[in-house]
């Protein structure tokens, strides 16, 4: 069995003495894992970091085995460590992707979008919008996205103030009436009419990546680095009032 592309590396851990476990996320694969021999020297380590891109090709005697890489670097990612944040940022989205995805079950807007995540973390620019809108895409992708076009209620799609905790569909501050207590705040970020910033709109994606993809990944929970990042996207966005 033999695979060959381009893809940006997710995670990697050691194996043995000098070879380390790559896992990658290709477009046309989805997610690859393979042992890279000699991938733990002081050379190679700094091309494996996460999020850099590379070229690779993967070879196995069957399908099923971990299988072996050859790799040569395409483009590194240097901006992905420049700060706390941007490490948060990156470990939230290699995190959840390794956690959520099958091997080998291509999402290529998926992969798309994270590509373009990770390029404007690596480059500074404000990214935490973005990264909210890649949860979202990420919860779409898998079949847990929300509703947020219209009232389920009254059909309206003007006044969406909520979202129903059970069925992710907005909901009209008309609509919602004596409910309005237990159902969930939907921010401006994501066409609420009322207020709500970064920490009110990842509290809710965060509430549907609790209760549905954590839910069909039974027994495990939600991986700590998006907590961390959340922590850090919500005190920035208070501390800038």
């Amino acid at each position: 069995m033999e695979w060959q592309g381009e893809a940006s590396v997710m995670t990697q851990r050691r194996h043995g003495e000098n070879a380390v476990i790559l896992t990658v996320l290709s477009r046309d694969a989805g997610l690859v894992s393979g042992l890279v021999p000699g991938g733990a020297s002081s050379k190679r380590a700094a091309m494996l970091q996460p999020g850099n891109r590379l070229s690779l090709r993967w070879r196995a005697r069957i399908e099923e085995h971990l299988g072996t890489f050859t790799v040569e670097p395409l483009r590194a990612r240097p901006g992905l460590m420049d700060s706390a944040d941007a490490l948060a940022g990156t470990n939230a989205v290699t995190s959840l992707l390794t956690y959520a995805l099958p091997e080998r079950d291509p999402h290529p807007a998926l992969a798309d979008a994270t590509e373009a995540l990770l390029d404007r973390i690596d480059a500074g620019q404000g990214w935490a919008e973005s990264y909210l809108k890649w949860e979202m895409q990420l919860l779409d992708e898998l079949g847990f996205g929300l509703d947020l076009s219209s009232c389920a209620v009254t059909g309206a799609r003007q006044g969406l103030a909520y979202v129903s905790p059970r069925s992710g569909r907005a909901v009209s501050a008309a609509g919602a009436g004596d409910w309005a207590p237990r159902l969930l705040l939907l921010p401006a970020l994501l066409g609420g009419c009322g207020n709500g910033g970064i920490a009110d709109a990842l509290r809710l994606t965060g509430h549907f990546l609790q209760t549905r993809l954590a839910e069909f990944h039974a027994g495990k929970p939600l991986p700590p680095a998006r907590a961390r990042l959340v922590a850090r996207l919500t005190a920035s966005e208070v501390r800038q009032g």
